[in-house]
């Protein structure tokens, strides 16, 4: 297993849909090119962005196949894999290796209440079960369990284990991990942009950036110029993926909705995708889409 092999930016891939809820083929392969020729280092499907937990088994199963095949080797593939079902987190975790996925990645098991020692338990189990690396996902906003550390260092002893994806958006906890990781050479991404700069500046490996479904090359840039130590251009940099952050997440409350509808409707307007979303998710609505259009009439 190679260390490291899974930095930069890695987005987390939207799923196409079409209106009756079937994937949106044609979509699909044009986000995948323009992900891949946007330079990005890697693509992580049916995570949070990708809605994978609302989508069926079925639809999960026809994704990670077309991604796999369409993206032949171009970049690396991880495929979420979170679920409340032990069960079916192993099933989609086989079938990723089954098409050709190089990784899965793993949050908390959601809904139930758990300890820290039922969810090490929990991780340690699936993580010797299945048959490709496992990333850690910590999203204690959503999940309502995070990883204590405590139970993440006993989880990095797993040889198994190959990095850490943290969307806490606590830098204090990501510090502490960065640590944690660093002693075993592996890899920590962060999800929140809005810090992506500031985790690279810090040590981290990358950003699993949802605005890079739009930008690709934005966000691939901010990473490379931090790796060539360029702070000023990224700073420039930073502040456009800001502006975005700040009109395509915009939102009335903290739903998820706000992010995933939003990029949907920035792909549409790019002609790459359609812009439906899974229930319970809704479509922008008209006014945050004529902002969302006069930004990219802005930035595009």
């Amino acid at each position: 297993m190679k260390v490291n092999k899974f930095e930069g930016i890695i987005p987390p891939m939207v799923t196409p849909l079409q209106k009756n809820g079937k994937l949106d083929v044609r979509g699909l392969e044009k986000l995948l090119n323009h992900l891949i020729e946007g330079g990005v280092n890697g693509l992580f499907i049916l995570g949070t962005t990708g809605e994978g937990p609302s989508l069926s088994y079925h639809l999960r199963e026809e994704l990670i196949k077309r991604v796999c095949r369409q993206v032949d080797g171009r970049v690396p593939v991880l495929v979420g894999i979170s679920d409340s079902s032990y069960d079916q987190s192993v099933y989609i975790a086989e079938k990723s290796r089954e098409y050709g996925a190089e990784a899965v990645v793993a949050a908390p098991p959601f809904y139930l209440q758990i300890t820290q020692e039922e969810l090490y338990r929990h991780m340690q189990q699936l993580v010797n079960e299945v048959s490709l690396p496992v990333f850690l996902y910590n999203y204690p906003g959503l999940t309502k369990t995070h990883f204590g550390l405590d139970t993440l260092a006993k989880l990095l002893e797993l040889p198994g284990v190959i990095g850490v994806k943290d969307s806490s958006g606590d830098m204090d906890y990501f510090n502490r991990v960065r640590q944690l990781v660093n002693n075993k050479g592996l890899p920590l991404l962060i999800g929140p942009e809005e810090l992506l700069m500031k985790s690279l500046v810090m040590g981290g490996q990358g950003g699993v950036s949802g605005g890079a479904n739009i930008f690709p090359e934005l966000y691939v840039g901010l990473y490379k110029n931090i790796q060539e130590g360029n702070l000023d251009e990224a700073s420039k940099l930073h502040e456009r993926i800001m502006k975005l952050s700040s009109v395509v997440y915009s939102g009335s409350d903290n739903s998820s909705g706000n992010v995933i509808s939003g990029i949907k409707k920035a792909l549409s307007c790019l002609n790459v995708c359609e812009e439906y979303v899974e229930k319970p998710l809704m479509k922008v609505s008209d006014e945050k889409a004529g902002k969302i259009k006069q930004f990219l009439s802005e930035y595009a």
